[in-house]
């Protein structure tokens, strides 16, 4: 599988990206058997880049992907995860948490102080057996109502890189506007944007493209939460993590009929279309099991013809 740069960094990403969100019980339970098979699955596949995060099932996912990493050489092997939510264990466990389905023992406390990211990079760390990570994400500081988050976050990361701790840093967010700034006030070498760059959104990225000034994205969600992972989008279908309302069906609907016109389908399109910018180092995508994989890759390997693309998005996207 192809890689890419990651801006000046020296690290090279596969074009397609394991998320290992689901890993982490997302929405449904997953077995351990399943995790292991769906990693093995992807690295079968050529698939060298995995992205996980603390916050994927309180700390289940980072567990899940270090033991089915584990046989596999750690250098030929690129991994990303997250700090900014620290888990802290709870007095009071809840039988669930939330939309990951794991017992609730731990909770979670923004902090994106120095001492808050050391002690979140450590856990990681042990989490996943290994003794570092490639690129670490200040995950969602947008949303953490703390004032300063990502510029102090980013401080902390940029010495840690500095210091040889981790090779390269960056933010991972849904907001495009976050992820811009970002890189406008800060020295960090990527961002992972999710949800933004898609084709029902072919403009939402441009204010980060223009700030990142060689730097790279990791596009993330292009599927915007489901409407573009299915061949045709019916009633009901979700979009950023809530019902579409019926006009985003309808266009959604549009694009799978341009696309099954130049003999593509629509979530081959929406896997596709990131990469046509070159500040697209990677588009990482959630993948539960070995069969979700191997469907993932076959979408990859069938791109819409070059000609598709004036049709679907228009020549300026």
């Amino acid at each position: 599988m192809r890689r890419r740069p990651l801006g000046s960094t020296g690290i090279a990403v596969t074009e397609l990206g394991f998320g290992a969100a689901s890993l982490g019980n997302l929405y449904r339970e997953t077995t351990d058997e399943e995790s292991t098979e769906a990693v093995v699955a992807a690295w079968e596949s050529g698939i060298r880049y995995f992205d996980t995060a603390p916050h994927y099932g309180l700390g289940l996912s980072e567990r899940r992907l270090g033991r089915a990493l584990a046989p596999f050489p750690r250098d030929e092997v690129v991994i990303s995860t997250k700090v900014g939510r620290l888990l802290v264990p709870r007095d009071d466990p809840e039988p669930s948490d939330g939309m990951f389905h794991v017992r609730g023992d731990h909770r979670r406390v923004w902090d994106f102080s120095r001492d808050g990211i050391l002690r979140s990079l450590e856990s990681s760390l042990e989490r996943l057996a290994t003794d570092h990570v490639d690129i670490v994400y200040l995950h969602d500081p947008d949303e953490s109502g703390i004032p300063g988050a990502a510029e102090q976050g980013a401080e902390a990361l940029i010495s840690l890189r500095e210091e040889g701790v981790v090779r390269a840093v960056g933010i991972g967010s849904n907001s495009a506007t976050a992820v811009a700034e970002l890189f406008t006030r800060a020295d960090i070498d990527v961002a992972m944007l999710a949800g933004r760059y898609t084709l029902l959104e072919p403009r939402g990225a441009d204010a980060v493209f223009e700030a990142a000034a060689g730097r790279s994205v990791v596009a993330v969600g292009v599927f915007n939460s489901g409407i573009l992972s299915t061949v045709r989008p019916d009633a009901g279908a979700m979009y950023n993590y809530a019902p579409a309302p019926d006009a985003l069906i309808a266009r959604a609907r549009e694009l799978a009929t341009t696309a099954e016109a130049h003999d593509s389908t629509l979530p081959a399109a929406a896997l596709a279309f990131p990469l046509r910018r070159p500040e697209v180092a990677s588009v990482a995508v959630g993948m539960r099991t070995a069969e979700h994989v191997r469907r993932n890759v076959a979408l990859f390997d069938q791109p819409p013809h070059e000609d598709a693309w004036a049709a679907l998005v228009g020549r300026d996207a």
